[in-house]
């Protein structure tokens, strides 16, 4: 018996599927929304973002999904924003993010001094106002320190608020920082605070402070339809806005944002190097390229040959001054 030779095959017996993601080549090229509307990112809740297009308190907020291409890049208020859509601030409307411009500050924290993940809290605030209470809880420069440090590093410039100065002398604390040369500002229960509210005007400033320093009574000083513009911002969203997430209200007739940021107890610096904190003096930022790999800037016996030391001892920088900041810097260790 002839043995059976092998089937030869051709062209006819090969079936192609269609594919399902259809034939038109990928690209990476992106739409550059050169049409984006402008805006203020100024609430965040969910997988949702509320924004003031223009960054104008006066107009409808918007309420606002990431784009795809935008991946997981992260959104946080104070960021400065291009909307696609619809912009109307209508409700049941919903515009897109397409685009985050390149932030200007960034506060930014860690859970504690050793976790590598850091959180960016607010970003392109001009200022960070440290709300401290001389007395009821009693004020602790450790926290103070360590705003002051996340400021520094972050690009804002710091403001320290003192409350409760009825029940308390706010000398002997406002010393502490004296020599630091930012602004110390002193409130009471009994009196507005008009002093605060000339230095936040026409700014976006960032809120900060613990439990029952009285930084609430403060925002709704400033913001007198502070209940009313929470509300305004939560309804659009899927869902209210907690303490835990940091929310922008408009000061009166549009002059400028407070930021209040109630999820924030304290502080990890874990992020924080000391040349960064350093950058942030004109005075001291060019004498510290000349210490050596690694300092800390503390002085002896921890970093003896730090540069910081031959600058006093020049006499272009006072002792005073550079006692504070180590104290600061403190934090760091």
């Amino acid at each position: 018996m002839t043995p059976a030779r092998p089937r030869e095959y051709d062209e006819s017996d090969v079936r192609v599927r269609p594919g399902r993601r259809g034939s038109r080549p990928r690209s990476k090229r992106r739409p550059d929304h050169a049409d984006a509307t402008e805006a203020m990112v100024i609430g965040v809740d969910r997988g949702r973002w509320t924004c003031a297009p223009d960054g104008d308190a006066t107009r409808r907020p918007v309420t606002a999904m990431r784009a795809r291409e935008l991946g997981r890049t992260p959104i946080v208020v104070g960021d400065r924003v291009g909307l696609s859509g619809d912009v109307s601030g209508d409700v049941d409307t919903l515009a897109r993010i397409v685009r985050v411009e390149e932030r200007a500050t960034v506060l930014r924290r860690t859970a504690d001094d050793t976790d590598p993940y850091e959180r960016i809290v607010v970003a392109n605030a001009a200022q960070l106002v440290i709300v401290t209470a001389l007395a009821d809880p009693e004020p602790r420069t450790g926290f103070v320190d360590r705003c002051l440090v996340a400021a520094y590093a972050g690009g804002l410039s710091p403001v320290l608020c003192l409350t409760k100065s009825d029940l308390a002398d706010p000398g002997p604390f406002s010393a502490h920082y004296a020599e630091l040369e930012f602004p110390v500002v002193v409130t009471r229960r009994d009196q507005p605070p008009d002093e605060l509210a000339a230095l936040l005007d026409g700014q976006v400033s960032a809120l900060v402070g613990h439990s029952g320093v009285g930084k609430s009574t403060l925002v709704n000083a400033l913001v007198p339809d502070a209940e009313r513009a929470v509300g305004a911002v939560s309804g659009v969203g899927k869902g209210r806005h907690t303490t835990t997430a940091a929310l922008a209200l408009p000061l009166p007739d549009g002059r400028g944002w407070v930021v209040d940021t109630p999820g924030v107890r304290s502080f990890g610096l874990a992020h924080v190097t000391p040349g960064e904190v350093i950058a942030a003096f004109d005075d001291m930022a060019a004498a510290v390229e000349d210490c050596p790999r690694g300092c800390g800037h503390l002085g002896p016996p921890a970093d003896p040959e730090c540069a910081l030391d031959a600058l006093v001892a020049s006499g272009a920088l006072r002792p005073a001054r550079l006692a504070a900041l180590r104290r600061v810097l403190v934090a760091l260790r």
